[in-house]
């Protein structure tokens, strides 16, 4: 029977070969068309992004994006609030639904940890990704983590210290400033210097010297880090061993409530940056250490009566506080290669170069040497010095805890609540406590 069986095939094969290849061929097409259908099957990509000005910028783009790859992408924006308690079911499940996600400094600890972010060295290996384009302080804050690449930085929030440029060179100020405190008055560089200015323009030449975000927890926290810095102080050394009730630590908060209620408008202890930015964008205030991405803002005459009166410069005493989002891929993301596409394309030079030119807050520092950019932007030259040497927020697993803790215990000492060292003192104990939870704390 088998004999039988490979004569016939034979017989078929050698006298009727070429509608038997014919036959074949078609197919081998249709396999052929059916995998490639199969493989170029349209994908969507579905993240959840923040309600800001670079989501907004990105998605104006995505056409770009979609033309090159035939990729769709599609964004759920929110507050910023929202956005972590939406975004963990899909981290913590074996297939979520988040395909990439911005990653806020605040949580690259507890996402490291939980292993939910998926490692991107094979990718930039892959494809060759210049990963040196992004200053180092970035790269540390929302990019490597323990030696890992798990993001690509995405957009900063450096803070900076922006001020009244006019006010600075008219010479009327120049000669009092000088009579005054026997010293020159131009861009503050020294902590001491800034603070005189502080002084110095209260009550004359604006109604404020300063202006500060005064609102528990995440404002004061961030802006008070800033005082921190400046005054050379640390929130902790290698070992994690708190540096909080340290001479410069208790120096920065007198420094802090000594700005705020001497020199400020009546009730900053409960503004929040926008109602911080509101009152220097006026003309009442000659300083706001503030995020850099306001800066266009103050261009902006429907926002402002500033305008072309602002200059950004590192907050004096080199305190400026870094802060940044970094693009990751979930370990759970359904998409991950053509996620990985997404962030090589939004992270490319001409990508970059377009959201920073629409007023967006890029990372990659070729962004700032952009002739085109600088031209419109004139700040980013000081944007550029604040990046390259930005101190680094404490990165753990406990952030967020620790910055609740922060902001209810500066904002105890400020109303009076609590005294500085006091305050200091259970701020310092708390970090310990949580870096020993964490692990990182050494003996």
């Amino acid at each position: 029977m088998k004999a039988k069986i490979f004569f016939m095939y034979n017989i078929l094969i050698n006298e009727r070969g070429g509608l038997f290849m014919k036959i074949l061929k078609l197919i081998s097409t249709l396999l052929v068309f059916s995998l490639l259908s199969f493989s170029s099957k349209a994908v969507t990509l579905n993240a959840i992004m923040e309600n800001v000005p670079d989501t907004l910028f990105i998605q104006e783009l995505l056409p770009d994006f979609k033309a090159k790859t035939g990729i769709d992408v599609e964004f759920e924006i929110m507050g910023y609030g929202e956005m972590h308690p939406k975004m963990v079911p899909s981290l913590t499940s074996s297939t979520g639904s988040i395909d990439f996600m911005p990653v806020d400094f605040y949580w690259v600890g507890e996402f490291a940890r939980a292993g939910w972010m998926l490692p991107l060295d094979d990718y930039i290996k892959k494809d060759n990704f210049d990963t040196s384009v992004y200053f180092d302080s970035m790269m540390k804050l929302v990019g490597e983590v323990e030696g890992t690449t798990y993001m690509l930085p995405f957009y900063n929030y450096a803070m900076g210290l922006t001020y009244r440029k006019d006010l600075v060179a008219d010479s009327s100020h120049q000669a009092g400033f000088k009579a005054k405190y026997g010293m020159d008055l131009k861009e503050p560089t020294s902590w001491d210097e800034y603070m005189k200015q502080v002084s110095y323009f209260t009550k004359n030449g604006t109604e404020y010297g300063v202006v500060n975000q005064g609102s528990k927890a995440d404002p004061i926290a961030m802006e008070w880090s800033n005082y921190l810095y400046a005054n050379g102080g640390r929130f902790h050394d290698e070992n994690w061993h708190g540096e909080l009730t340290s001479d410069a630590a208790k120096q920065a908060l007198k420094d802090y409530i000594h700005n705020l209620q001497d020199h400020g408008p009546i009730g900053a202890a409960s503004f929040s940056f926008d109602e911080a930015f509101n009152v220097a964008a006026q003309g009442q205030a000659y300083s706001y250490i503030t995020y850099n991405w306001f800066m266009p803002s103050y261009e902006d005459a429907s926002q402002s009566s500033v305008v072309g009166k602002m200059a950004l410069a590192p907050v004096p005493g080199n305190g400026s506080l870094n802060g940044a989002w970094g693009w990751a891929i979930p370990t759970s993301s359904p998409n991950a290669d053509a996620a990985w596409e997404f962030i090589k394309w939004v992270e490319s030079p001409e990508i970059v170069a377009k959201r920073a030119l629409m007023g967006g807050a890029p990372t990659r520092s070729d962004a700032f040497n952009n002739a085109e950019v600088l031209a419109k932007y004139p700040h980013y030259g000081a944007l550029n010095n604040i990046l390259a040497t930005a101190k680094n927020f404490p990165v753990f697993t406990y952030t967020p805890q620790f910055v609740e803790v922060m902001g209810t215990e500066l904002s105890k000492a400020v109303i009076g609540e609590k005294s500085i060292d006091d305050a200091l003192e259970t701020m310092n104990s708390e970090l310990e406590a949580l870096a020993k939870k964490d692990g990182v704390y050494k003996n």
